[in-house]
């Protein structure tokens, strides 16, 4: 991996893109300290991985515990004046 720091990586912006794609991901520095990493697209969703959509995560069964138990609130709603 390649380290660039952010001023020359934003004077360089398209060689550290043809980089990241070609020969991986590019670690960028600020006051020394890496701070962010450019990698090709195919390798960050390989890491992203597939998350559910919302409609996928509702149908799914989670792994709840058995002894899990809800508790309702029996209190009486607040009074609305709609005078």
């Amino acid at each position: 991996m390649t380290r660039w720091q952010l001023q020359e990586a934003k004077q360089h912006f398209s060689e550290v893109v043809r980089k990241a794609h070609d020969e991986g991901p590019q670690i960028v520095t600020k006051h020394g300290k890496d701070v962010v990493v450019i990698l090709d697209m195919e390798e960050y969703r390989r890491l992203k991985g597939k998350q559910p959509d919302f409609k996928e995560f509702l149908l799914s069964e989670p792994d709840w515990p058995d002894d899990l138990e809800f508790e309702r609130d029996k209190s009486l709603p607040r009074e609305v004046d709609l005078g």
